[in-house]
């Protein structure tokens, strides 16, 4: 990882309606650990739910705002469309297995740029994609008692953009986070960053015609890129505003800090620290197992367990 660049994705934000039936998929389907359960710092009455590895690792960090009764999004344009997972090899097949088993939509394997993927849904119709990475991905997955480290997703391989123009996008990629153009085929562009080893990869998908999505259920609300420090993330802001983009003074989110802004393609991109991290305030062990309040709702806390559902 180097210190004063972007290091690829830090974690990726995304709205679904049942916040318990989110949580099932993701920790018993899927097998990821639940890292935090906190609120949404807009709206405390909603979670604020966050699924990864086993410390939180920036790169395998998925999120969710699960607002009840939502309507559906639709996929298009100037939205994030699909999310790539890094799985083993050799693990597609135990993954259509469960699939099947357990009512998942999906689509039989393809292959992109020589890796081979699996697309699915979740239960609010968020695309996600597990991926085969043909380079080495030597991060350690959070096992379950039913997927273990042989077939478990690794975290991120990569995030796609669906643009009626990439060049605003790319020069976005590019010129400021440092990413380079890796490889196309047809209308999709693959731009890496080689600061970090995976969760590097940006797909950006040129429709010219394509219709702009609607953000709502099951959609990807917003994408967060990874810089190590606070002063690194106040030097990107600089370079941000510079060239004449919105954006955010610094928000302390209590295991980040974030500026967010709209990439010229229109989505929502947020630049996030790795301090203080998911351990500021439960160890590694507990991560996920208490209701984590920012102070300014913790004297609400009483209320908020009754009116906030039960995920267990």
């Amino acid at each position: 990882m180097e210190n004063n660049t972007i290091n690829g994705i830090h974690h990726i934000t995304a709205i679904a309606g049942n916040a318990k039936r989110n949580h099932d998929f993701y920790t018993k389907t899927l097998g990821l650990r639940m890292v935090k359960k906190t609120v949404n710092f807009d709206d405390p009455e909603t979670y604020h739910l966050y699924y990864g590895d086993k410390q939180g690792t920036p790169g395998t960090i998925l999120t969710f705002f699960p607002w009840e009764g939502i309507s559906a999004g639709r996929r298009g344009a100037r939205q994030a469309t699909e999310i790539g997972y890094s799985v083993p090899e050799g693990s597609l097949d135990f993954w259509l297995n469960r699939f099947e088993k357990h009512n998942v939509i999906y689509n039989k394997p393809a292959e992109k740029f020589g890796e081979q993927y699996l697309t699915f849904l979740d239960p609010d119709g968020l695309k996600l994609e597990l991926i085969v990475s043909k380079s080495l991905d030597n991060r350690l997955p959070w096992e379950t008692d039913e997927i273990k480290a042989e077939n478990a997703t690794k975290g991120f391989h990569n995030i796609t953009i669906t643009t009626n123009k990439i060049q605003p996008t790319a020069d976005i990629l590019t010129n400021v986070f440092g990413y380079k153009l890796l490889e196309q085929h047809v209308n999709r562009y693959r731009f890496v960053t080689d600061a970090v080893d995976n969760a590097n990869i940006v797909d950006l998908v040129e429709v010219a015609g394509e219709v702009a999505g609607h953000v709502a259920g099951g959609s990807v609300h917003h994408v967060a890129f990874r810089v190590k420090n606070d002063e690194i993330l106040m030097q990107y802001r600089e370079k941000i505003a510079a060239l004449g983009l919105h954006i955010t003074e610094k928000i302390d989110r209590n295991y980040f800090y974030s500026l967010y802004f709209r990439e010229p393609g229109g989505v929502l991109f947020e630049i996030a620290t790795d301090n203080p991290g998911f351990a500021v305030d439960e160890t590694v062990e507990e991560l996920g197992t208490h209701l984590k309040l920012p102070a300014q709702y913790e004297e609400y806390r009483a209320s908020l367990e009754t009116t906030l559902p039960k995920l267990n």
